[in-house]
């Protein structure tokens, strides 16, 4: 069944109004011209060995057996021709934070729905994970227009929430993914970075194509604040605290730059995808533009 002639029901779609219609415009406007799709063929499995012939690829004779044998064998590998995804939404409380834009966790949201409406229209399995303390929600991949409303009515549904920890409850969710896949992050990546390393590590050691979007405000890059201003700690409850922002600006630009910079040249050298997003940038330029970047790559 080819994948163009899989459909949504508008009307169903029209429930989840927000939702859709930013997923239906991104991946509409990217599938444009677009016939290659940026997910499938990541993965393949090993099948079997048979006997070299004339005229097959020389780049799949087996070497090593060759050097064992003394004959020619040919690899033969099974592709999987369906993704299973794996989508994880961080749901705490710092994904509220607003600023002068939507708030992180509204652009999270038209960002798995995008990803999830693309997959799907793939005939691609998806599921979502949604978390703050603890799991909150989780869907497992599957493939059908029904499933697309289950996880846009998950997303509608879901504020963020409490403080959390995310490296330990990402350590648990690498556990129970058993099928080699693809897992989708999408955080402000709040925590302490060894931690976020070795959890991003386990999703790795288990054989996942990990990708990693991290979204941030831009008042968290730029910190543009002038006078004395309150901060609200948005994972603990009524924790606020007065300070001179000019004071703190050095400081603070310097570890913000600093976090940034060592999360991605670790996730880079695990071979994780990672992608800084700012959620002052349109939904759909900015993930139209990163999955242009990642069509390239294929």
């Amino acid at each position: 069944m080819p994948a163009n002639s899989f459909q949504f029901d508008p009307t169903s779609l029209s429930k989840y109004g927000r939702l859709s219609m930013m997923a239906r415009t991104v991946v509409e406007g990217f599938l444009t011209g677009i016939h290659k799709s940026p997910y499938k063929g990541f993965s393949v499995e090993f099948a079997e060995h048979r006997q070299y012939y004339p005229g097959d690829e020389i780049r799949h004779i087996d070497w090593r057996v060759y050097g064992k044998t003394g004959r020619y064998y040919i690899k033969e590998y099974e592709e999987e021709t369906n993704l299973k995804a794996h989508i994880l939404v961080d749901a705490s409380g710092s994904m509220g934070y607003t600023g002068a834009h939507i708030s992180k966790f509204q652009y999270a949201q038209y960002i798995a729905a995008s990803l999830s409406y693309l997959m799907l229209h793939q005939l691609d399995a998806v599921g979502l994970v949604t978390h703050d303390t603890k799991v909150r929600n989780i869907i497992p991949p599957k493939t059908s227009s029904k499933h697309l409303l289950r996880l846009l009515h998950t997303l509608e549904s879901t504020q963020p929430g409490g403080e959390t920890s995310m490296a330990p409850l990402w350590h648990e969710l690498a556990g129970q993914f058993k099928r080699r896949g693809m897992v989708i992050i999408l955080s402000d990546c709040f925590d302490q970075l060894p931690g976020l390393v070795r959890a991003l590590r386990h999703f790795r050691f288990r054989r996942h194509e990990v990708l990693l979007f991290h979204i941030v405000a831009p008042e968290e890059i730029d910190f543009p604040f002038k006078k004395w201003t309150q901060f609200r700690n948005l994972e603990v409850r009524d924790h606020k605290l007065l300070v001179d922002p000019q004071q703190l600006r050095k400081e603070y630009k310097k570890n913000f730059d600093a976090f940034c910079k060592q999360l991605r040249e670790q996730t880079g050298r695990m071979q994780i995808d990672y992608h800084l997003m700012r959620t002052d940038e349109p939904v759909d330029k900015a993930l139209g533009i990163y999955l242009t970047k990642r069509q390239g790559r294929r």
